[in-house]
């Protein structure tokens, strides 16, 4: 029985010795070049020539896939529309739907309305959480204190970063 392309399926690890080998060889090709290179890495048949070269974006998810495999975890692939609902965005970032459309109405993350309901484009979610983690960070090393800093100072600092986080967030 043959399965739809796009059904959720997990994928269980190997014995050891099989990812293992893959994953040195990973390892062993970006240690040879001293970062990680584009790949040009191809799938080959049983007949000389008969090969096709793998995409980046499907080498990067080989590369996640073994590596979650060789430390014994199992692998779920669940295929996602290009567009998605305001729900499917939610739970995207981790937040609730009502969350997401006050997003969508701020400006913040663009989007459709071919008729009744909102449409938003993956690529825009995954960009504004991608915008979202480098803030998140930002805010967390500017509240990183000195180590020659006075306790009196390192409270102001705190201070003033706590009222730029609540500003950013009625900026929202």
């Amino acid at each position: 029985m043959r399965t739809s392309a796009a059904t959720k399926e997990t994928f269980f690890a190997p014995e050891p010795p099989q990812t293992g080998e893959l994953y040195d060889f990973i390892e062993a090709h970006s240690a040879r070049n001293g970062s990680k290179p584009i790949p040009q890495f191809f799938l080959s048949g049983i007949e000389s020539g008969d090969q096709v070269e793998i995409p980046h974006e499907i080498y990067e998810v080989l590369v996640k896939a073994v590596e979650a495999m060789r430390k014994g975890l199992a692998v779920t692939i669940t295929p996602s529309s290009l567009t998605l609902t305001t729900q499917q965005a939610a739970e995207i970032l981790g937040v609730t739907r009502p969350t997401i459309v006050k997003l969508l109405d701020a400006g913040k993350i663009p989007f459709e309305k071919p008729g009744s309901h909102r449409k938003v484009h993956l690529e825009d979610v995954l960009e504004y959480k991608e915008v979202r983690k480098a803030e998140q960070y930002e805010a967390l090393e500017s509240m990183t204190a000195p180590e020659d800093e006075s306790p009196e100072t390192a409270n102001d600092r705190m201070k003033r970063a706590r009222k730029e986080a609540a500003r950013r967030r009625r900026a929202r």
